[in-house]
């Protein structure tokens, strides 16, 4: 049976360095990054919105767990809509979820959260007093691995130990910088996918409207023949790439 939600918070909030009193708090998102953060160690936590006030805030932080599980191989599925509905009993199913990966997981040794919250866009919560924090770090202390026998050794998707020193910093900062820009290079393709799927079925309606009334093709001020004629415009400049032509040829244009 999985921790009550008092131990579940408090084991948070020791680890995060927060002041979380309700379950329902974690639907924002924001707590269940920094838990997987302590883990890996290259989420982009500056991009991590602590004090996220609205669903599409909410929406924003979850997309960052959702890379980071899939990165790392997360067997778990985000319900999404659920969590960020901020209802106590999906809240608290995900997080004793996360707890016992936490505890399967976790490399060991201290994690500064405070310092790695450090240039978010939001301020995080206060954090809890020491003597939760210290209460919560001898209650869950043992159940951290150390990398020794029982630490899920050989399973871990974490393959590499943590790193010190300038060195370390610098390392763990490129990576995070990696990350950020490669979710935004995903966020764009998406995008872009996104809006040529509409195009494209704008498209399709407009060729049977034609082909079902002739007339609409001979029409050129007709509705259908100026919306077809800025579909298949291209701006100064603009030249169709040499691969797309190959792949074009003995096909019907579409453009």
């Amino acid at each position: 049976m999985g921790e009550s939600r008092q131990e579940l918070l408090a084991w948070m909030n020791g680890l995060l360095q927060l002041n979380i009193t309700k379950v329902e708090q974690c639907g924002t998102g924001a707590a269940y990054c920094q838990i997987y953060d302590s883990i890996f160690l290259d989420l982009p936590m500056s991009r991590v919105k602590f004090n996220a006030n609205s669903e599409y805030q909410y929406l924003e932080n979850f997309k960052i767990l959702s890379n980071c599980f899939r990165k790392h191989h997360v067997d778990r599925p985000l319900t999404v809509e659920q969590l960020t509905k901020c209802k106590m009993q999906d809240n608290l199913e995900f997080l004793q979820w996360t707890k016992r990966y936490w505890d399967q997981y976790y490399p060991g040794g201290d994690y500064d959260a405070v310092a790695r919250r450090k240039g978010a866009g939001a301020s995080a919560p206060a954090p809890a007093p020491t003597s939760a924090r210290t209460s919560t770090s001898a209650n869950t202390g043992a159940r951290r691995p150390m990398g020794g026998a029982g630490a899920g050794a050989g399973t871990a998707p974490r393959t590499t130990s943590r790193q010190t020193g300038s060195g370390g910093q610098a390392s763990t900062q490129l990576q995070q910088k990696n990350a950020e820009l490669m979710e935004t290079v995903q966020g764009l393709e998406r995008e872009r996918d996104f809006y040529f799927s509409k195009l494209r079925d704008i498209e399709l309606l407009i060729q049977q409207a034609m082909e079902a009334d002739q007339a609409l093709e001979e029409d050129e001020g007709s509705l259908l023949k100026q919306i077809q004629t800025i579909l298949y415009s291209t701006e100064e400049g603009f030249e169709i790439p040499a691969e797309a032509e190959t792949e074009g040829a003995g096909e019907e244009e579409t453009f």
